[in-house]
């Protein structure tokens, strides 16, 4: 899961990005918005009902409504050389487990910047710098309102919205309640539904290969958080996306794609005329960071450390702490196995809050085609698995 959006004709504050990546153009460095042109990959759909249809890539989760930089020649980065940003190394595991780092992309030294990363970069590092004044601006009513926030972005926008629903389609939701989540997703910083659903989609069609996005055999941290800094990453591993047709067709995303920061800097407006800087630091930085890094951690850690209890032929984990904290994500292997399931947590004492509110939306009506893991393909998938514990 990440931060940036992608490229609209008209955007606002078209010059800054979150944290979900965004998508280069090919040949030059620039800050335009709209498609992305020539040179491209044409690349295979993940599709979530297992059919597969031919897709081109335009946009990314963590882009904000911005062009973004890629190499001349796609094929170059994974076809006949390494790119100029990344190294071989001698395998080497990652601290307390069994996956192996096997090649290392630099992110921060050795490679040009352009504007996207930067900005990009910029939102991060000041959310983190405005989480160290909560110490010196605690009082109650702001920490209720950062956990109230961490619960409807978090859960209500991440997690339920942007993830099971509008990622995987696990459910469906009356359009104004799909579309109130969603809304609370985008006050998460992380990017606007369009493009955070790409990206996670393409994460799913190349897991733990040399074209996914953000996966832990290039390292922790780049598949933690500095693979947002890269922005022309995915289009030199994916080509140019157009995986998220479904979302590009209604005005209502196309609109949060252009309009996407004016949204949650809105929200910290709010929040300082309500209860001022403290309301602030903890309603913005503090609750915006937490979501942040337990996203992230979904990941990286739930890539590295956990159980398999389903044959995936991934790295993804079932991690219970991750669990806890991004309301039932951790249970990722059982996520990977059945990509298109509502339910995350599939043993009974695995916890999973989102689905608990899913199976209470499908209780009063409003949720609808609940989709669940069959028998059979639970039989198909731990047939000749092989669990791994780290």
């Amino acid at each position: 899961m990440a931060l940036l959006t992608s490229q609209p004709k008209k955007p606002i504050l078209h010059r800054f990005t979150t944290l979900h990546r965004p998508l280069p153009r090919l040949d030059r460095t620039v800050l335009g918005l709209g498609s992305f042109s020539h040179n491209t990959l044409s690349i295979k759909k993940f599709n979530f009902n297992p059919k597969q249809t031919k897709i081109s890539l335009k946009n990314n989760p963590f882009t904000y409504n911005l062009a973004v930089t890629a190499k001349a020649n796609a094929n170059a980065a994974f076809g006949e050389g390494l790119e100029a940003g990344e190294v071989t190394l001698k395998h080497r595991k990652i601290l307390l487990s069994e996956v192996e780092v096997k090649r290392q992309r630099r992110v921060f030294f050795g490679r040009k910047w352009n504007s996207l990363d930067v900005g990009t970069a910029g939102i991060v590092l000041a959310m983190h710098l405005l989480c160290l004044f909560a110490p010196f601006h605690f009082n109650w009513p702001a920490f209720r309102v950062a956990v109230a926030l961490y619960i409807v972005t978090g859960l209500f926008g991440i997690t339920l919205s942007f993830h099971r629903n509008l990622s995987h389609r696990s459910f469906k939701l009356p359009k104004w309640l799909e579309y109130f989540f969603a809304y609370c997703g985008v006050l998460a910083l992380q990017g606007n539904p369009i493009d955070w659903v790409s990206t996670h989609r393409y994460h799913h069609q190349f897991c733990d290969s040399e074209r996914d996005p953000h996966s832990p055999t290039e390292g922790f941290w780049f598949s933690h958080m500095s693979w947002l800094f890269d922005t022309s990453s995915v289009i030199e591993r994916c080509g140019e996306a157009n995986n998220v047709g479904d979302l590009e067709k209604q005005s209502f995303y196309r609109f949060l794609r252009s309009t996407y920061l004016v949204h949650p800097f809105a929200l910290g407006a709010l929040l300082y005329a309500a209860g001022g800087f403290p309301f602030l630091v903890w309603g913005m930085g503090v609750r915006i960071v937490w979501v942040y890094h337990i996203t992230w951690f979904v990941n990286s850690a739930c890539h590295v450390w956990g159980n398999q209890a389903w044959n995936t032929r991934d790295l993804s984990r079932n991690n219970w702490w991750v669990a806890l904290l991004a309301f039932g994500e951790g249970w990722h292997n059982n996520h990977h196995a059945f990509e298109y399931s509502a339910r995350h947590g599939l043993e009974w004492w695995q916890l999973d809050m989102t689905w608990y509110v899913v199976r209470f939306l499908q209780a009063i009506g409003l949720a609808t085609d609940v989709k669940l893991p069959t028998e059979s393909h639970k039989q198909k998938m731990a047939l000749n698995s092989d669990p791994i514990d780290t």
